[in-house]
């Protein structure tokens, strides 16, 4: 027999591959982090042996959740100015917060609980954009899990550089100190249109053109940002963009709330991968995506929670279940939003959009053994009849059993493996009463 580091077995194996195959009483082996045999149980231990085993009948495997934008560390703002727009609940409670208590330290921390969440969540890659680039880098490596991690860029002041210049040096700094990290990709992140000027905009394009990494920045999420936009320079957002050559298959646009119909082709036609992050939109009240228009004119959609302290949670499990449902209801087309079609958004769509789709996002020989293992015998997942029904509009994320990223087990029998939880949360609950003033900022 030939021998695995690992096999899986499962009730459903969901390859996610170009035809959707789905495997019942499925198995995978795994040999140095990579896939190397996919089939049923019966043939797959028939031909590997593995001195690990994971998994059992009553389970379904698939391709870790991709989460296309967030914020990590905001876990830490998670609750801090609730039930307000969006523009008083930046200027008057998430700026001022961050720029008293953001530091290397603070944002390590965080960053390290967001990874706890998301990892138990079934997430084994998100795309971030915040400050202290290599803080977070750190927790990322430390959780085991991948990230890419956006170097923030705006044109105004902050704790980390004073000018738009100074960011884009701090930028080109990190994306040398990461590129070629196992599991960190450096990215460029200008925050959005109505805080970065097109001047800025370009030369943070130019410098993602130059290191050959993603740019990831918000877009066209307010009816305010519009009309913003459109006051300042005389043209909608995603139209400013794409007038000034922003725009392309390396860029991921979050939100996109509010583009004309002349901008979801602007969209299709230049490649951008769009992060629908509609539980943060929705408690905004921001808007609802044009989620089916835009898949329909040939945009690439995925999944981003956001921040936590935005949604408040790091859950794609969740906003899968939300969107599949706010569409149909905004569509008036019970078939929108399939949960085949949100369950490929979610994993394989996600991967492409973040550049790992040649190594990741589906489960197939060659790719890194990056699966989720959950748990199908729950009271609200029985009787199953269609999984990928039950994972979209059922499965919840305690379901969540074993998360897997390059072979490496990172949560199992629901636990994690690489992190301390308890010294986490205690970090968290630490700081939190720093932030709201109950001890003092050097205790």
């Amino acid at each position: 027999m030939k021998k695995a580091d690992l096999i899986i077995t499962a009730g459903h194996v969901l390859t996610m591959n170009a035809d959707l195959d789905t495997i019942e009483s499925g198995a995978v082996a795994v040999n140095g982090g990579r896939i190397v045999a996919v089939g049923t149980a019966d043939h797959i231990c028939a031909e590997y042996c593995a001195e690990k085993m994971l998994g059992g009948p009553h389970t379904v495997l698939f391709p870790g959740l991709v989460n296309t934008h967030t914020h990590s560390p905001m876990v830490y703002f998670r609750g801090l100015g609730d039930d307000l727009p969006l523009k008083v609940w930046l200027e008057e409670h998430i700026w001022p917060a961050e720029n008293k208590w953001l530091s290397h330290a603070f944002v390590r921390d965080a960053a390290e609980l967001a990874c706890l969440e998301m990892l138990r969540a079934g997430i084994t890659v998100f795309s971030d954009m915040y400050f202290y680039g290599d803080a977070i880098a750190e927790s990322v490596n430390k959780s085991g899990m991948r990230a890419i991690i956006g170097a923030g860029i705006l044109d105004f002041p902050s704790v980390t550089a004073r000018t738009a210049d100074e960011y884009l040096v701090n930028a080109d700094r990190f994306i040398r100190d990461w590129i070629g990290d196992d599991l960190v990709v450096p990215a460029v992140a200008p925050h959005a249109p109505y805080t970065c000027s097109p001047e800025t905009m370009r030369k943070a394009k130019e410098l993602s053109r130059r290191h050959q990494v993603p740019l990831h920045l918000h877009l066209s999420e307010t009816r305010w940002e519009v009309q913003e936009i459109i006051n300042r320079y005389g043209r909608r957002p995603i139209e400013l963009l794409f007038d000034h050559g922003i725009l392309d298959e390396h860029v991921i646009a979050a939100h996109c709330v509010w583009p004309s119909d002349e901008e979801i082709d602007m969209l299709a036609e230049s490649g951008v991968h769009v992060a629908h992050c509609i539980e943060s939109n929705l408690k905004m009240a921001s808007g609802i995506a044009p989620v089916v228009k835009m898949l329909g004119a040939g945009v690439r959609v995925t999944f981003g929670t956001d921040g936590a302290a935005s949604n408040n949670d790091l859950d794609i499990l969740s906003e899968m279940a939300t969107a599949a449902k706010v569409h149909k209801v905004t569509s008036e087309d019970p078939t929108a939003l399939n949960a085949r079609q949100v369950m490929l958004m979610a994993t394989r769509a996600g991967a492409e959009a973040l550049g790992l789709g040649s190594i990741s996002g589906s489960i197939e020989c060659g790719k890194s053994a990056d699966m989720v293992l959950a748990d199908t015998n729950r009271p609200h997942l029985v009787p199953l009849y269609d999984i990928y029904s039950h994972i979209v509009y059922s499965m919840k994320s305690s379901d969540v059993t074993g998360v897997m990223v390059r072979g490496r087990v990172l949560i199992e029998n629901g636990r994690p493996t690489t992190l301390d939880e308890d010294a986490i949360l205690e970090k968290a609950r630490v700081w939190a009463g720093k932030v709201a003033g109950k001890i003092s900022h050097s205790a």
